[in-house]
C-alpha cells in the first residue's frame, strides 16, 4: 500500500497480490495542523492486510529536505510504531504532476477532482516503486 500525504488529503493506492500492478484505493482527509489519521487508515489497513508500507517524501527539486519532509519522517515513525508495519519512504517527486498528466491525457479536467488526483499521485509512486523492485 502506498501513502501520498498532504496536508489536507492524503491519496492511498495498492497493489495487487503479486505487486506487480498499483491501483487506485481511497482518500483520506486530514485537517491541516491535525494529527496523522492514523484511525482511517488502519481501516484499509484492517481490510487489506498489506505487507508494507510505501510512503511519499516530499523532497525538494534540488533533493535536500523540508520542514514538510520532516513532518512525513514523523509521521513514517508514527505508522511503523502504531501498526508494526516496514514503511518505506520513497522519493514522491513528480508523482501528481504525473498524475495530472494522465488526467489530462485522457481528455478529463481536474477541477473538482482532487480526491482522484491524490489516489492517482500514490499509484504512480507506488508503481514505481514496484517496478523498481523487478529491475
Amino acid at each position: 500500500m502506498a501513502i501520498d500525504m498532504g496536508e489536507k488529503r492524503i491519496g492511498l493506492a495498492l497493489s495487487d497480490p503479486s505487486q506487480s500492478l498499483a491501483h487506485p484505493l481511497v482518500t483520506l482527509t486530514r485537517r491541516a495542523g491535525r494529527r496523522f489519521p492514523m484511525k482511517q487508515l488502519r481501516v484499509h489497513l484492517d481490510e487489506h492486510q498489506p505487507t508494507g508500507l510505501v510512503l511519499g517524501l516530499p523532497l525538494a527539486a534540488d533533493g535536500t529536505d523540508s520542514e514538510w519532509t520532516e513532518e512525513v519522517r514523523g509521521v513514517r515513525s508514527l505508522i511503523e510504531e502504531k501498526t508494526g508495519l516496514p514503511v518505506v519512504l520513497w522519493d514522491e517527486r513528480m508523482s501528481t504532476a504525473r498524475a495530472l498528466s494522465a488526467i489530462r491525457d485522457l481528455g478529463g479536467g481536474t477541477k473538482g477532482r482532487k480526491d482522484e488526483i491524490d489516489q492517482l499521485a500514490a499509484t504512480v509512486m507506488l508503481q514505481t516503486y514496484l517496478d523498481s523492485k523487478k529491475n
